[in-house]
Protein backbone atom coordinates (compact mmCIF):
# COMPACT_ATOMS: atom_id res chain seq x y z
CA UNK A 1 0.00 0.00 0.00
CA UNK A 2 2.72 2.03 0.37
CA UNK A 3 4.11 1.49 -3.26
CA UNK A 4 0.48 2.19 -4.34
CA UNK A 5 -0.22 5.61 -2.58
CA UNK A 6 3.80 6.50 -3.48
CA UNK A 7 2.03 5.38 -7.37
CA UNK A 8 -0.64 7.93 -7.09
CA UNK A 9 1.58 10.27 -5.43
CA UNK A 10 3.89 10.13 -8.73
CA UNK A 11 0.99 10.29 -11.48
CA UNK A 12 -0.61 12.85 -9.85
CA UNK A 13 -3.43 10.75 -9.31
CA UNK A 14 -5.06 12.57 -5.72
CA UNK A 15 -5.79 8.93 -4.38
CA UNK A 16 -3.43 9.32 -1.77
CA UNK A 17 -5.83 10.30 1.19
CA UNK A 18 -8.45 8.13 0.20
CA UNK A 19 -5.75 5.32 -0.09
CA UNK A 20 -4.39 5.97 3.04
CA UNK A 21 -7.84 6.06 4.81
CA UNK A 22 -8.86 2.88 3.04
CA UNK A 23 -5.63 1.26 4.34
CA UNK A 24 -6.08 2.35 7.91
CA UNK A 25 -9.61 1.33 8.26
CA UNK A 26 -9.14 -2.01 6.51
CA UNK A 27 -6.36 -3.03 9.58
CA UNK A 28 -8.11 -1.47 12.26
CA UNK A 29 -11.70 -2.93 11.07
CA UNK A 30 -10.69 -6.48 10.47
CA UNK A 31 -8.03 -6.54 13.38
CA UNK A 32 -11.87 -5.18 15.50
CA UNK A 33 -13.57 -8.50 13.73
CA UNK A 34 -10.97 -10.63 14.40
CA UNK A 35 -10.47 -9.89 17.97
CA UNK A 36 -14.75 -10.21 18.46
CA UNK A 37 -14.93 -13.00 16.38
CA UNK A 38 -11.92 -15.49 18.45
CA UNK A 39 -14.09 -14.06 21.82
CA UNK A 40 -16.97 -15.92 19.99
CA UNK A 41 -15.09 -18.60 18.87
CA UNK A 42 -14.11 -19.32 22.25
CA UNK A 43 -17.43 -18.68 24.25
CA UNK A 44 -19.45 -20.71 21.94
CA UNK A 45 -22.34 -19.15 23.45
CA UNK A 46 -26.11 -19.55 21.34
CA UNK A 47 -26.51 -16.30 22.70
CA UNK A 48 -23.86 -14.53 22.18
CA UNK A 49 -23.44 -16.09 18.42
CA UNK A 50 -27.56 -14.67 18.58
CA UNK A 51 -26.54 -11.05 19.55
CA UNK A 52 -23.66 -10.73 17.14
CA UNK A 53 -26.06 -12.28 14.12
CA UNK A 54 -28.27 -9.34 15.42
CA UNK A 55 -26.11 -6.36 15.06
CA UNK A 56 -25.17 -7.97 11.04
CA UNK A 57 -28.49 -8.29 10.41
CA UNK A 58 -29.89 -4.77 11.75
CA UNK A 59 -26.24 -2.87 10.13
CA UNK A 60 -27.46 -4.60 6.79
CA UNK A 61 -30.63 -3.19 6.92
CA UNK A 62 -29.81 0.28 7.89
CA UNK A 63 -27.64 0.59 5.13
CA UNK A 64 -29.91 -1.11 2.50
CA UNK A 65 -32.78 1.23 3.40
CA UNK A 66 -30.35 4.16 3.04
CA UNK A 67 -29.82 3.46 -0.25
CA UNK A 68 -33.20 2.65 -0.90
CA UNK A 69 -34.51 6.03 0.07
CA UNK A 70 -35.05 7.89 3.81
CA UNK A 71 -38.08 9.12 2.91
CA UNK A 72 -40.51 6.14 2.55
CA UNK A 73 -42.47 5.06 6.23
CA UNK A 74 -41.47 1.65 8.03
CA UNK A 75 -38.95 1.16 5.42
CA UNK A 76 -36.78 -0.04 7.82
CA UNK A 77 -38.59 -2.77 9.57
CA UNK A 78 -39.67 -4.04 6.07
CA UNK A 79 -35.86 -4.32 4.61
CA UNK A 80 -34.98 -5.75 7.92
CA UNK A 81 -37.89 -8.26 7.68
CA UNK A 82 -37.17 -9.49 4.15
CA UNK A 83 -33.06 -9.77 4.71
CA UNK A 84 -33.75 -12.07 8.26
CA UNK A 85 -36.75 -14.35 6.37
CA UNK A 86 -34.43 -14.81 2.92
CA UNK A 87 -30.93 -15.72 4.90
CA UNK A 88 -32.37 -17.38 8.24
CA UNK A 89 -34.45 -20.09 5.68
CA UNK A 90 -31.39 -20.01 3.55
CA UNK A 91 -29.19 -20.81 6.96
CA UNK A 92 -31.60 -23.00 8.67
CA UNK A 93 -31.55 -25.53 5.23
CA UNK A 94 -27.96 -24.94 5.14
CA UNK A 95 -27.36 -25.57 8.75
CA UNK A 96 -29.68 -28.34 9.56
CA UNK A 97 -29.32 -30.16 6.44
CA UNK A 98 -26.61 -29.84 4.58
CA UNK A 99 -23.59 -28.91 7.38
CA UNK A 100 -24.70 -30.53 10.01
CA UNK A 101 -22.43 -29.37 13.01
CA UNK A 102 -22.53 -31.02 16.35
CA UNK A 103 -24.56 -27.82 17.66
CA UNK A 104 -26.84 -25.42 15.28
CA UNK A 105 -24.97 -22.34 16.52
CA UNK A 106 -21.63 -23.75 15.83
CA UNK A 107 -19.72 -20.37 15.43
CA UNK A 108 -17.44 -21.83 12.79
CA UNK A 109 -20.31 -22.31 10.58
CA UNK A 110 -23.15 -20.25 11.32
CA UNK A 111 -21.29 -16.61 11.12
CA UNK A 112 -18.98 -16.80 8.03
CA UNK A 113 -22.35 -18.23 6.63
CA UNK A 114 -24.24 -15.93 7.50
CA UNK A 115 -21.74 -13.33 6.94
CA UNK A 116 -21.44 -13.63 3.56
CA UNK A 117 -25.34 -13.93 2.93
CA UNK A 118 -26.64 -11.27 4.79
CA UNK A 119 -23.71 -9.23 2.74
CA UNK A 120 -25.41 -10.45 -0.57
CA UNK A 121 -28.98 -9.80 0.81
CA UNK A 122 -27.93 -6.33 1.78
CA UNK A 123 -26.76 -5.25 -1.78
CA UNK A 124 -29.49 -7.27 -3.54
CA UNK A 125 -32.41 -5.61 -1.38
CA UNK A 126 -30.27 -2.14 -2.18
CA UNK A 127 -30.15 -2.66 -5.55
CA UNK A 128 -33.79 -3.88 -6.45
CA UNK A 129 -35.49 -1.41 -3.94
CA UNK A 130 -33.46 1.42 -5.01
CA UNK A 131 -34.47 0.76 -8.85
CA UNK A 132 -38.26 0.13 -7.95
CA UNK A 133 -38.20 3.58 -5.70
CA UNK A 134 -36.37 5.42 -8.74
CA UNK A 135 -38.81 3.76 -11.42
CA UNK A 136 -42.04 4.52 -9.64
CA UNK A 137 -41.10 8.37 -8.99
CA UNK A 138 -40.66 8.77 -12.03
CA UNK A 139 -43.92 6.94 -13.73
CA UNK A 140 -46.35 8.42 -11.79
CA UNK A 141 -49.12 9.11 -15.10
CA UNK A 142 -48.46 5.70 -16.33
CA UNK A 143 -49.42 4.09 -13.24
CA UNK A 144 -52.40 5.94 -12.61
CA UNK A 145 -53.14 5.28 -16.47
CA UNK A 146 -53.41 1.56 -15.70
CA UNK A 147 -55.38 2.28 -12.44
CA UNK A 148 -58.11 4.10 -14.73
CA UNK A 149 -58.58 1.75 -16.97
CA UNK A 150 -59.44 -1.06 -14.06
CA UNK A 151 -55.70 -2.52 -12.65
CA UNK A 152 -55.15 -3.51 -9.59
CA UNK A 153 -52.11 -2.23 -7.89
CA UNK A 154 -50.12 -5.24 -8.11
CA UNK A 155 -51.03 -5.08 -11.65
CA UNK A 156 -50.34 -1.42 -12.61
CA UNK A 157 -46.36 -2.01 -11.35
CA UNK A 158 -45.79 -5.67 -12.03
CA UNK A 159 -43.47 -4.75 -14.73
CA UNK A 160 -41.54 -2.22 -12.94
CA UNK A 161 -41.27 -4.88 -9.99
CA UNK A 162 -39.83 -7.41 -12.19
CA UNK A 163 -37.50 -5.23 -13.39
CA UNK A 164 -35.97 -4.27 -10.21
CA UNK A 165 -35.84 -8.04 -8.71
CA UNK A 166 -33.75 -8.86 -12.13
CA UNK A 167 -31.97 -5.79 -11.83
CA UNK A 168 -31.04 -6.86 -7.55
CA UNK A 169 -30.20 -10.90 -8.98
CA UNK A 170 -27.70 -9.43 -11.83
CA UNK A 171 -24.60 -9.94 -9.87
CA UNK A 172 -25.11 -13.20 -8.16
CA UNK A 173 -26.16 -14.57 -12.07
CA UNK A 174 -23.01 -12.78 -13.31
CA UNK A 175 -20.85 -14.11 -10.38
CA UNK A 176 -22.59 -18.23 -11.10
CA UNK A 177 -22.22 -17.97 -14.57
CA UNK A 178 -18.37 -17.32 -14.51
CA UNK A 179 -17.32 -18.98 -11.18
CA UNK A 180 -14.04 -20.56 -11.55
CA UNK A 181 -13.17 -19.66 -15.31
CA UNK A 182 -12.69 -15.87 -14.81
CA UNK A 183 -12.07 -16.01 -11.09
CA UNK A 184 -11.45 -18.18 -7.87
CA UNK A 185 -14.20 -17.02 -5.43
CA UNK A 186 -12.98 -16.31 -1.96
CA UNK A 187 -14.20 -18.83 0.06
CA UNK A 188 -12.53 -21.45 -2.25
CA UNK A 189 -9.61 -19.79 -2.33
CA UNK A 190 -9.06 -19.62 1.28
CA UNK A 191 -9.98 -23.38 1.75
CA UNK A 192 -7.56 -24.07 -0.75
CA UNK A 193 -4.92 -21.70 1.36
CA UNK A 194 -5.67 -23.58 4.51
CA UNK A 195 -4.75 -27.04 3.06
CA UNK A 196 -8.17 -27.78 1.94
CA UNK A 197 -8.74 -30.99 -0.99
CA UNK A 198 -9.50 -29.17 -4.44
CA UNK A 199 -13.00 -30.79 -4.75
CA UNK A 200 -13.61 -30.44 -0.96
CA UNK A 201 -13.31 -26.10 -1.68
CA UNK A 202 -14.99 -26.44 -5.09
CA UNK A 203 -17.80 -28.27 -3.13
CA UNK A 204 -18.14 -25.65 -0.31
CA UNK A 205 -18.41 -22.73 -2.94
CA UNK A 206 -21.09 -24.37 -5.03
CA UNK A 207 -22.64 -25.01 -1.82
CA UNK A 208 -22.43 -21.13 -1.15
CA UNK A 209 -23.20 -19.38 -4.32
CA UNK A 210 -26.68 -21.49 -4.47
CA UNK A 211 -27.08 -19.65 -0.83
CA UNK A 212 -26.37 -16.90 -2.22
CA UNK A 213 -28.97 -16.96 -5.09
CA UNK A 214 -31.80 -18.80 -2.95
CA UNK A 215 -31.38 -15.57 -0.41
CA UNK A 216 -31.06 -13.00 -2.82
CA UNK A 217 -34.65 -14.00 -4.58
CA UNK A 218 -36.53 -14.28 -1.70
CA UNK A 219 -35.35 -10.96 -0.09
CA UNK A 220 -35.49 -8.97 -3.76
CA UNK A 221 -39.14 -10.70 -3.55
CA UNK A 222 -40.04 -9.60 -0.28
CA UNK A 223 -38.37 -5.73 -0.20
CA UNK A 224 -40.75 -5.37 -3.57
CA UNK A 225 -43.47 -6.40 -2.32
CA UNK A 226 -43.24 -4.14 0.55
CA UNK A 227 -42.42 -1.17 -1.13
CA UNK A 228 -45.22 -1.42 -3.97
CA UNK A 229 -48.06 -1.65 -1.23
CA UNK A 230 -46.31 1.35 0.49
CA UNK A 231 -47.02 3.59 -2.81
CA UNK A 232 -50.75 2.45 -2.52
CA UNK A 233 -53.50 3.20 0.08
CA UNK A 234 -56.20 1.40 1.55
CA UNK A 235 -58.68 2.99 -1.46
CA UNK A 236 -55.69 1.44 -4.37
CA UNK A 237 -54.46 4.91 -4.60
CA UNK A 238 -51.13 5.95 -5.66
CA UNK A 239 -49.82 7.59 -2.96
CA UNK A 240 -46.30 9.67 -2.84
Amino acid sequence: MAIAIALSAWQRLELEGNLTLATGRTVLQLLVVGYVLATVFALRSPLVVLMLLGVMLLTAAIVARNRISKKIPNLLPLVAGAIFLGSTVTLLYTIVLVVRPDNWYEPRFLIPFAGIVLGNSMNAAAIAGERLVSTLNSSRLEIETHLSLGAAPTQAVARYRRDAIKAGMISIINSMMVVGLVTLPGVMVGQLLGGAEPLQAAAYQILIMFMLAFADLVTTLLVTTGICRQYFNSAAQLVL
